[in-house]
């Protein structure tokens, strides 16, 4: 038997592969970043192209610098960046546009039209999603309205619509060869096109956005027994191995946590944030500015639902200090940069660079500095970045909180900030629980390369992954209730003053 399992992370800035052996250990990987495409201020775009050019040349990589082969893997997962959104010919395998990612806020129109004559409130009903630049069903009409021939070509069968993880698999398993146009039920929850209750395309969701349903890819659960389809011997794998699971990102950062049960959730520190809280088999809707969105569905069980709580820009916000603002050099220099003060000397930095998510969905805001004295040096500014991903996450968990009436104990952690023991302490703070990260912190790939196993017998049962979660380290809250309320109240105040900046019809 096979002793590996790959994952293929294809994420907002770079594309990874990652294997794992069975106890969940990490035994290679090859990252690549890829091209931030930013044609107008809003605007933000990837290159597909160039997407499956890059996750070709990391699996080879991953697979040579391991001395791996195709017969040496149980299966293959692909994990994704969720509502990114890209139309391709079926015959000619070309992108019509490039890929619109998730941050992008070109349709803050078409969401603001959807509330105000009512068909907002449809969505919410039937996709557990206020109507938002955020997801893919919005960007999918701009490209039909704006984009010459797709929806011709959509309406004939020839144009085909993906989330990213669609994308990879269609090319992984022929392209415009009999390449699979699928994707699961997560990434499908994502569009404001699919039903929660029924795990299939809504006629009258697609009604709203002029979509023909023949684009769509055929939804299935996150972990297939009968695989999705197989990599061909003359791809970038070099043999055929079964794809047997697909997660969005958020969703196998969960099940690679292990947050399985009822009332377990996790936080996932990456270009956003993005917090959830697993609901069992129990869909709750969100009176509080969350997503209701689907956790996974292996197999022929059940599926497993999920409040999220989604922040645009968290670690995007360090890498803006980086490259736009020029004040470090790298990531990790911004907590010791924070380090030299000890604290925020009255400065909040709101970046709600694509407006702000949840749980307010203002696609009005735009980021602010507030406080600012004489005083204050760079280093008050990169505390106040590291600040900001820890009271947005606040602002989620005090949402869950209230739509659920579960008090959250202990926050499960992983992603690229929790590397960051600063920023990590003061998450603790803020929040007042115990922030805790696994050993392995990639949890992302990790819980695609789960689903994937499980699928395929490499791993028996979630008992199996439970025994695999083993703690990294703990943070444990060093502020007083009183210090803790009188800073996170600073940050609601600067949080009124970015709203309303930007004009929306």
């Amino acid at each position: 038997m096979a002793d590996f399992v790959a994952a293929i992370d294809q994420g907002t800035t770079s594309t990874r592969c990652m294997i794992f052996d069975h106890g969940g250990a990490e035994v290679g990987r090859h990252q690549l970043e890829h091209e931030q495409i930013l044609p107008k201020a809003g605007w933000v775009e990837h290159n597909p192209v160039e997407i499956w050019e890059r996750t070709a040349a990391v699996i080879m990589s991953a697979l040579n610098n391991t001395n791996l082969s195709a017969t040496d893997l149980a299966g293959l997962g692909i994990t994704n960046q969720r509502e990114t959104t890209l139309v391709w010919n079926r015959k000619t395998g070309r992108p019509y546009y490039n890929a619109i990612v998730w941050q992008d806020t070109r349709t803050d129109r078409i969401a603001s039209a959807l509330d105000r004559d009512g068909r907002g409130d449809v969505i919410r009903r039937k996709a557990g999603l206020p109507p938002a630049t955020y997801f893919s069903g919005g960007k999918l009409q701009w490209i039909l309205e704006n984009v010459d021939g797709v929806r011709r070509d959509a309406e004939n069968g020839d144009a085909l619509f993906g989330t990213p993880d669609s994308w990879v698999l269609w090319n992984l398993t022929g392209g415009t060869r009999g390449g699979v146009h699928v994707t699961d039920v997560t990434n499908a929850s994502r569009t404001m096109l699919m039903n929660l209750e029924t795990l299939d395309w809504d006629d009258e969701l697609l009604e709203f956005f002029g979509v023909p349903r023949q684009m769509l890819p055929q939804i299935r659960p996150s972990s297939c027994p009968q695989p999705y389809g197989t990599t061909r011997q003359d791809g970038p794998v070099a043999g055929e191995v079964p794809l047997t699971g697909i997660l969005g990102d958020q969703q196998a950062a969960m099940v690679g946590q292990v947050c399985l049960d009822a009332g377990e959730a996790k936080n996932t520190y990456g270009t956003g944030n993005f917090l959830l809280l697993n609901t069992g088999e129990k869909i709750v809707r969100s009176d509080n500015g969350l997503l209701t969105t689907l956790c996974y569905q292996f197999g022929d069980a059940k599926p497993v639902y999920a409040l999220e709580g989604s922040i645009a820009v968290t670690g995007s916000a360090v890498q803006w200090l980086r490259d736009q603002l020029g004040i470090i050099s790298g990531a990790a220099q911004s907590e010791s940069l924070a380090r030299q003060v000890d604290d925020n000397g009255g400065v909040y930095f709101v970046p709600a660079f694509s407006g702000l998510f949840a749980p307010y969905w203002r696609s009005d805001a735009r980021g602010a500095i507030v406080g600012l004295s004489r005083y204050n040096t760079n280093a008050h500014l990169a505390r106040a970045t590291l600040e900001a991903i820890c009271y947005q996450s606040r602002d989620v968990v005090d949402a869950m909180e209230a739509d659920s009436g579960v008090h959250m104990e202990v926050l499960k952690v992983d992603g690229g900030i929790t590397a960051n023991d600063l920023c990590m302490q003061i998450q603790a703070d803020v929040l007042g629980v115990d922030v805790v990260k696994p050993v392995v912190a990639e949890t992302t790939a990790l819980g695609a390369a789960y689903a994937a196993g499980l699928a395929t017998g490499f791993w028996e049962n979630t008992d199996d992954l439970r025994a695999n979660w083993q703690e990294g380290k703990r943070w444990t809250p060093q502020w007083s209730e009183e210090q803790r309320e009188f800073a996170y109240a600073g940050w609601r105040k600067a949080v009124q003053r970015t709203l309303d900046w930007v004009d929306v019809e």
